[in-house]
């Protein structure tokens, strides 16, 4: 049984502006949760912390406060009004950015980070569930890959805060101007309405409302039913190990590269937007295209693009930062990351039913960010410092060569997801025709 054809394959503009809107929502998102790497030459020597300190800041005292209320508000988002849950989240994380500013040491600054987290597990979930009843699964691609374009552009423009603002204002003016500016958009989402829950053409009936009990075990269900979600869930957990690490880039660039803080942080700033921005575009119509040509599912897709983007990630980190092969790396990898995005999370709302697709993708941020950016993060604050002591004259660069090698783990579990993909959306298909 294929794929059942959807009956609004046109998709009214309306449906478009909402997605500008989350996609916005998702910039301040990553702005302010990337604020802080993007301000770690001014935050970490002023706070005098170390490499360790500094990687449970930016990896445990966020992660597991985000990725674990994540799960949490992701059934919430299943079972309650979505625009409210994000109203409530965007509230908390602009109160937390605000307050960051006023952080005088290493707790005070992972308390700050840990509350943010709670706020901002919100969105995500709640607006890849709302996307998936505005958008036919034909398109789910590209509304996935756009919304994601706010990962690029919220990184780029937090390191372009860093770069042209600090400067002026200092780092704790920014995080109090920020926090300002998501109490702005909270107020705008108080008068956003609800979207009605849809259910897959050829489903026996509208899905009802579940319990907690219930949601968990149908994603349960979904779980061991279907080796390609298991499968695209590793990937993107083993994508994560060198994203992870790369928390520590403007230190490696600043230290080990030679270049002035303010000013490569401008660079990369203008690097992540353009770059992403293009990299979610290509990945979102890409993977749907690939999937129609070809009948392989989007993980297929994610397995081909980093065997042709792999050699470019080790010359970037070792190449000479004044010659091609540098730049090349630094833009072509922004581009990579912006690409993954789309393909993979409309991979696993395709393969999970519709009733508990933000709770699955609530889970997998917990996974995505508990173990892949978990382990990259703390891992490479350790393995710095451990490098750092026994003399190496570039333990940035040993680290993040390193978890490159380490994120490559994600080519394999991509690429038998890919050759699962068809059989197991099939297979729900089914059950949800049958009633199941």
């Amino acid at each position: 049984m294929s794929a059942p054809a959807e009956p609004q394959d046109r998709i009214e503009l309306r449906h478009y502006a909402f997605l500008a809107l989350l996609t916005l929502l998702n910039v301040v998102n990553f702005v302010d949760r990337q604020a802080l790497p993007s301000f770690a030459n001014f935050i970490k020597p002023e706070l005098a912390l170390s490499d360790t300190q500094w990687g449970l800041l930016t990896g445990i005292a966020f992660i597991v406060f985000y990725a674990t209320m994540g799960l949490f508000t992701g059934a919430l988002a299943d079972m309650f009004h979505r625009p409210r849950l994000i109203t409530i989240g965007l509230t908390l994380w602009s109160l937390l950015t605000a307050a960051t500013g006023f952080a005088t040491g290493f707790w005070s600054l992972a308390a700050a980070r840990a509350l943010i987290g709670v706020g901002e597990s919100v969105l995500t979930p709640t607006a890849m569930s709302i996307l998936s009843d505005r958008f036919p699964a034909s398109r789910l691609g590209l509304a996935s890959g756009l919304y994601y374009m706010g990962v690029p552009i919220g990184s780029g423009v937090s390191l372009l805060v860093a770069g042209y603002l600090a400067p002026e204002m200092g780092w704790r003016g920014c995080f109090k101007l920020l926090g300002v500016i998501g109490l702005v958009f909270a107020a705008v989402m108080l008068f956003v309405r609800e979207t009605p829950r849809k259910k897959p053409a050829g489903a026996a009936a509208a899905a009802p409302q579940h319990s907690l009990a219930e949601i968990s075990a149908i994603v349960g269900s979904a779980l061991r039913s279907s080796p390609a979600l298991l499968c695209t869930m590793g990937g993107g957990i083993a994508f994560h190990f060198i994203l992870g690490a790369a928390v520590v880039d403007q230190l490696w660039l600043a230290n080990e590269r030679g270049f002035d803080r303010a000013y490569i942080a401008q660079i990369s700033g203008w690097i992540a937007v353009a770059g992403g921005i293009t990299g979610n575009i290509l990945g979102g119509m890409g993977s749907d295209w690939f999937l129609r040509r070809t009948g392989l599912g989007r993980p297929t897709f994610l397995a081909l693009l980093i065997v042709l983007f792999a050699p470019l990630a080790f010359a970037y980190r070792l190449a000479d930062p004044a010659g091609p092969w540098f730049w090349l790396g630094m833009i072509l990898g922004s581009v990579q990351l912006g690409m993954f995005y789309g393909p993979t999370f409309a991979s696993v709302q395709e393969l999970v039913p519709p009733n508990v697709r933000a709770t699955v993708v609530g889970l997998y941020i917990m996974l995505l960010n508990v173990v892949g950016l978990g382990i990259g993060i703390t891992g490479s604050g350790v393995m710095i410092d451990a490098l750092r002591a026994e003399g190496a004259a570039d333990p940035y660069t040993q680290t993040l060569v390193a978890f490159t090698a380490l994120s490559l783990l994600a080519l394999p579990l991509f690429w038998y997801a890919g050759r699962r993909f068809v059989r197991d959306r099939e297979a729900l298909y089914a059950k949800l025709g049958a009633g199941a």
